[in-house]
């Protein structure tokens, strides 16, 4: 079997545009990176359709644009005439549509596959790789790139309204994504050049342990294109690590003396970063940020040597910069009404959640900060619990709802929620989560449902309160609630 560089080494001239006319049909077509795939296809001259439980953001763009997407899933809605289909990582073997393409003998690929193929097709693949900061930094990558009159074409796992949704094609020769080491997906990927942000554990019910984890990033890295370009983070061991698998020109980027790509001088105003960019010790350009956090100062100088890398202009890059506005759901703010401010992230993972908080603080500077997490995955939640038991220092009032069944349950009603396997000792995730955060002095309460949870905050956040849902799933309808009946009523 040939590896993804050998197969895109021989494959290199192949045409996306071989979609044109066939039908593919996408299980699972409502997550951020299916719909966005969905679309690209769309945009090749491909016949798309699709399902999903429930209606998705962007699903109206989509049929508008000529996709046919069905909610709920039947085998009905699988043409006899498809070519081939497309699964998330969600979707079941006891899926009825994916049973019936086994059965018509329909060719079946995984959503990575497609990226796979997709990038094989262009001239220059560029993946972004790491535990976090994969989608911001993807979707900086894709702002720079357009800001240099690049024209890239672009796969991003969130929904930007700056970038026109969630993915976008051009003329270019670039292809810009998310490389996700779930289930090893990012070894589908032979890029150009590529980034490796950060590597700590996760994924634990696919992965042995972190040294698994760290082995598979040495394989992504081997793929990177010899001649292409790979840029890993000077502060974290393990990512430099994988990088010294890699055949290609190996650049660093980080706050550490020595580094490829250093941050300088930094000044921080209302949680936002300005800073000079040196390279090679000498400074390329002085810039800023208008999304908070010093962990996106890191994100955008892994975008900016990888721009850089494809023939941005500095010039360019630094007036392009300052004017991303990030993605959704990544510090968001839901809205503002009677002096409580409600924001809402994606955070998920252990440090994600430690720096949300802390970016956040600084840019709302509260009086009082509830941080309500909804745990992603119970294998996560137990796999990782003592780092999830010690994010929440910097929260004052912490509410944790139950897990959110995902990719084992998500297609079979009869399974029970995650969040009902209990641990060893019998008590459920969430509940023992927030047992282990009390005993670390913080104030935390378990509220099973999300509208518990609202109906909580509405009666108890005041004037000077900033309130942060957290969380993969579907905890943002607690932030939407609140918009409706808290910040809405303000303007009544």
């Amino acid at each position: 079997m040939r590896t993804p560089a050998e197969a895109a080494a021989t494959d290199r001239q192949k045409s996306p545009r071989e979609f044109a006319g066939t039908h593919v049909h996408f299980i699972g077509i409502g997550g951020s990176g299916m719909s966005g795939a969905a679309a690209l296809l769309l945009g090749l001259g491909a016949d798309v359709s699709g399902s999903d439980l429930v209606p998705f953001e962007g699903m109206g763009a989509l049929v508008n644009r000529g996709a046919r997407v069905g909610i709920g899933h039947r085998e009905q809605q699988l043409d006899t005439n498809v070519d081939f289909v497309v699964i998330s990582a969600a979707i079941p073997e006891s899926n009825p549509e994916l049973m019936a393409a086994r059965t018509l003998g329909v060719r079946v690929v995984k959503y990575a596959e497609l990226l796979g193929v997709l990038m094989r097709g262009c001239t220059k693949g560029v993946a972004i790789a790491g535990t976090h900061g994969k989608t911001t930094t993807t979707a900086i990558c894709a702002h720079l790139y357009r800001g240099a009159g690049l024209d890239p074409s672009f796969l991003v796992g969130a929904y930007s309204a700056q970038l026109g949704g969630s993915s976008g094609l051009g003329k270019g020769p670039h292809f810009i994504v998310e490389a996700c080491e779930f289930d090893r997906s990012f070894l589908h990927l032979a890029p150009e050049s590529a980034a490796i942000l950060n590597i700590e554990p996760d994924h634990l019910d696919c992965y042995r342990d972190l040294d698994e984890i760290v082995g598979a990033f040495a394989r992504f890295a081997h793929n990177v294109d010899p001649n292409g370009l790979l840029v890993c983070n000077a502060g974290d061991h393990r990512t430099r690590a994988a990088a010294a698998e890699s055949m290609a020109c190996v650049q660093t980027f980080g706050f550490t003396e020595g580094a490829d790509w250093h941050a300088v001088n930094l000044g921080r105003e209302h949680g936002c970063y300005s800073f000079e960019v040196r390279f090679s010790g000498q400074v390329l350009i002085s810039t800023r940020l208008s999304i908070p956090g010093l962990y996106n100062v890191a994100n955008a100088l892994a975008a900016i040597a990888l721009a850089y890398h494809a023939g941005a202009d500095p010039g360019c890059i630094e007036r392009a910069l300052p004017t991303f506005s990030g993605v959704s759901r990544r510090l968001s703010l839901r809205g503002e009404g009677h002096g409580v401010t409600i924001v809402d992230d994606y955070a998920h993972h252990p440090t994600e959640i430690r720096v949300t908080i802390e970016a956040a603080r600084y840019r709302y500077r509260p009086r009082r900060t509830w941080a309500i997490f909804q745990p992603h995955q119970h294998a996560r939640t137990r796999h990782l619990m003592e780092d999830f038991s010690d994010s929440f220092g910097e929260a004052d009032e912490i509410i944790v709802p139950d897990v959110y069944a995902a990719r084992e349950a998500s297609d079979v009603p009869e399974t029970p929620p995650e969040s009902a396997i209990p641990d060893a000792d019998g008590t459920p995730c969430s509940e023992e989560l927030v047992s282990r955060i009390c005993q670390r002095g913080g104030r935390a309460r378990y509220m099973p449902g999300l509208s518990a949870v609202a109906e909580h905050l509405v009666r108890h956040v005041t004037e000077g309160d900033l309130v942060l849902t957290m969380g993969a799933g579907d905890v943002w309808k607690v932030a939407d609630e609140l918009v409706e009946r808290i910040c809405e009523s303000n303007r009544a």
